[in-house]
């Protein structure tokens, strides 16, 4: 049976959870600590973060986080697709061709101008992966400026 893919509300707490815990193995994060549930309830609260998971047997198997972000070079807003992960044992399945279409799918009702994710390019099942959704490749280098480092 296919997972159900879900939009996560403002009292999805639980799935929201279930799904950074699916982040933290998928993307092997070491050391990393789960901010608490009040900030993570805000964060899930605000009307421009999305979030859309993947449930098989009651059980989130994978999902993805948004942000949209406003523009000036139009009145339509764009999407960041921020993190994409499903559990490895439910991998090449098409969850993660589904969760791209689902986002897609709503973005598109709501107006948005474009959706956009990012991979690195060592990420060759990455790469591959988002081609075969219908991602349109940009070759550009992305820099960052760490702060408040500790």
């Amino acid at each position: 049976m296919q997972p159900e893919i879900k939009r996560l509300g403002k009292t999805d707490i639980d799935e929201f959870v279930a799904l950074i815990r699916v982040f933290e193995d998928v993307f092997q994060m070491k050391n990393w600590k789960m901010p608490v549930r009040a900030y993570l309830q805000q964060l899930l609260e605000k009307d421009r973060f999305y979030v859309f998971v993947a449930i098989s047997d009651n059980k989130v198997v994978g999902g993805l986080t948004a942000y949209t972000l406003d523009q000036y070079y139009s009145t339509r807003p764009l999407v960041y697709i921020f993190d994409l992960a499903v559990k490895t044992e439910f991998q090449r399945k098409g969850i993660g061709s589904r969760l791209i279409a689902e986002i897609n799918d709503y973005c598109k009702q709501i107006g948005v101008e474009e959706v956009f994710v990012q991979a690195d390019e060592v990420d060759d099942y990455a790469l591959e992966f988002y081609r075969s959704t219908g991602g349109i490749a940009e070759k550009v280098v992305h820099f960052n400026y760490p702060l408040n480092t500790q």
